[in-house]
């Protein structure tokens, strides 16, 4: 069937772990933006007003419109925005599945928010399973707003096989 392989534990994940990549920078969250994002998220519903309405919106503790704490100013890239990368043993193809992730929010976004977006290998763990040799990556993702007030924090796990 293939080369039987001893780890899918590489170098170069190693020396990932712990190591922020470069921030990436959302465009400036627009109130378009975040409207269209909870028409989206809602539909077929109308979605609540504090996402759309600006004169409801002044009159909550906000003080105006919010995005959903789902919204993401990097949905709609200009150019391919790189995602973390889980290297692999040379020449091994691995199947890659979603182990699902944990969110946890902060302060809402506003329009005009720019968001920076950072990602690192939190840890991984090797282990043989059902499929043979399984590697589990957790993948964190920290956003923050131009104030440096925490907005996001994503914690993805990568199986792969």
């Amino acid at each position: 069937m293939g080369q039987k392989l001893e780890t899918l534990v590489v170098p170069e994940l190693v020396e990932s772990r712990g190591r922020w990549r470069k921030t990436d920078y959302s465009p400036p969250v627009s109130v378009s933006d975040i409207r269209k994002w909870a028409i989206a998220t809602y539909w077929p519903e109308t979605p609540p007003p504090l996402y759309w309405d600006e004169a409801f919106a002044a009159s909550t503790r906000h003080g105006g419109i919010i995005a959903p704490p789902d919204f993401n100013p990097f949905a709609w890239p200009v150019y391919p925005i790189p995602l973390a990368p889980l290297p692999s043993p040379k020449g091994v193809p691995l199947t890659s599945l979603n182990g699902g992730q944990v969110e946890t929010y902060g302060v809402p976004q506003r329009p005009g928010d720019v968001i920076a977006e950072r990602v690192r290998v939190q840890d991984f763990k090797e282990r043989q399973g059902r499929f043979g040799l399984m590697l589990y990556v957790d993948v964190e993702e920290e956003w923050t707003n131009q104030a440096g007030e925490f907005v996001r924090r994503r914690i993805s796990t990568y199986i792969r096989y």
